[in-house]
């Protein structure tokens, strides 16, 4: 099964909020995930992001594969630097 991390639609028509989740790639986009990592806010200012950063790390040592924008997410807020182990 390929699991990636990526964003999960909510909110209301022209007011985009989003989850982070982990999911299988075959189900579809706002469909059933395994787990919620966090959030992602894009309309207030600045953008609101919230990562659990632990979560997120053991499901990228585990094989986890990231989507562009989570990858952008994730830099940002500098996961992606941080060791696998601790």
């Amino acid at each position: 099964m390929a699991v990636k991390i990526r964003l999960k639609r909510m909110g209301a028509k022209k007011n985009p909020f989003y989850r982070i989740v982990v999911s299988d790639s075959r189900s579809p986009r706002d469909g059933r995930f395994i787990e919620e990592l966090g959030y992602y806010d894009p309309l207030s200012e600045p953008s609101n992001v919230k990562i659990d950063d632990e979560k997120a790390l053991s499901w990228l040592s585990k094989g986890a594969q990231l989507s562009g924008t989570v990858r952008d997410l994730f830099t940002k807020a500098g996961i992606l630097n941080k060791p696998a182990g601790k």
